[in-house]
Parts: structure tokens; sequence; C-alpha cells
């Protein structure tokens, strides 16, 4: 089998999760992070023949670069990845599935009491701002008929701070939502936010059958 673009880069998202990764026979991929903060799903288009684990994420990304379009020949106990001329091939061995961090149960969403759509370019405005000011928080707020995306620090009433307004409604006029910025490892691409008052998010692609669901910050509040 061979790997599509799209199947590449959410594997590369993946690795930024967690660096280890089981994936099961057929064609859903799920990853959990250590911390058990991220969580994420895909469908992807490709089926995998068998289950198996895979310990270094980024190991396995960067051999399947050693071989122009790889193909990946699955046998008991590892996987063959050659190139088209098959004159290339490394033989990878499959690590011990119950050694490695996998999701233990599916996630149900509370209700939904903010949503927001999410695209590529702000997230990137949103990443920039928080490098450029040193702060790790991005908060989530109300701004009249709009959202407001705030990066900022509780911590420092007088920290600058970057915002920017977003489509979105809301179930009440009083809240902020808190991120640590360092959780947002999602995919590029475009995504509807839903958050819920149990602190909880869930990111959906726009485009593909992909899914976060990434957990808020304790300090965040609701209705206050």
């Amino acid at each position: 089998m061979e790997l599509s673009d799209s199947t590449l880069s959410i594997l590369k998202n993946y690795a930024s999760v967690n660096s280890n990764l089981v994936i099961n026979e057929g064609s859903t991929l799920q990853t959990i992070s250590e911390a058990k903060n991220i969580l994420s799903k895909a469908e992807i288009k490709e089926s995998f023949p068998k289950t198996f684990g895979v310990y270094d994420l980024n190991e396995f990304l960067g051999v399947l670069s050693l071989v122009d379009s790889p193909r990946l020949n699955f046998e008991e106990n590892y996987v063959i990845i050659g190139d088209s001329t098959g004159r290339s091939k490394v033989k990878y061995f499959y690590s011990d599935t119950e050694m490695l961090t996998t999701p233990s149960k599916e996630v149900k969403m509370p209700d939904t009491d903010v949503r927001f759509t999410l695209d590529g370019d702000t997230l990137g405005k949103v990443k920039r701002a928080a490098s450029a000011l040193g702060h790790s928080e991005l908060h989530v707020s109300p701004s009249g008929s709009a959202v407001s995306l705030t990066v900022t620090s509780s911590e420092n009433s007088t920290a600058n701070s970057f915002s920017i307004d977003v489509e979105g409604s809301s179930s009440s006029d009083k809240y902020n939502f808190i991120f640590n910025i360092s959780n947002l490892k999602i995919d590029q691409g475009d995504y509807e936010v839903e958050i819920s008052s149990k602190l909880i998010s869930k990111f959906t692609n726009s485009a593909s059958d992909l899914m976060y669901w990434i957990a808020l910050e304790k300090t965040s509040t609701y209705g206050e």
C-alpha cells in the first residue's frame, strides 16, 4: 500500500502529540498525548491490513522518506518499505502495542456552550503572536455578537496582548475559556470549534474527517 499526502500530514501531526502510535487494522487513526489532555481521531483513505505499534513515529516517518514513492508491504512482525523500482527497501519491525499509549475509550462531548470557526490563517496569527509576546495562553471570550481570541497572560494584568474576533455564538455572554497554546497541536486547515463549560473542546476539520478533543485550563470561567 501507499500512503496519501493527507495521511502523511496527519501522521506528522500525530508525532507532535505523542511520539508513539498504535495503528489499528482498518481506516481509523487515533492518538492521545501522554498527559491525556489531547486526543485525536481521523478517518483516512487507506485501510491498514493489521494492527501494529510504532515506538518512534518521527523515526518511522524519516524511514518513509528514505525511499522514493514508498510502498508498504506488511508482514507478521515487520513492514517492508520499498521504492517503486524495487531496488531499495527497509525492514522496519513493529513495537509491542501493550507498551504504547493508546486512547482507552471514545470521548462523549458534553453540551456545547461556545462555538466558532477557526481558519488556518487565524491560528497561524495566534501562534505567531504567542511567540512574539512570549505568552502561553489563548483566552476565548465574548465580543459583541462575535467571539474574541486573545493571546495574553492571566498572571499579568498589564501584559501586552493580541486579539482577533472570529465568527461564532455562545449560550452565555459571560465566559473566559483558556487554552494552553502548546496544546493546540492540530493539523493544517480550517476547523469548527466547540467548547463546553465542562472544560473540554472539540476541533472538527472542515475538509476532512479529522477531529481533536483538547482540554481547557482549570482557570477558565463560565457564567461568572
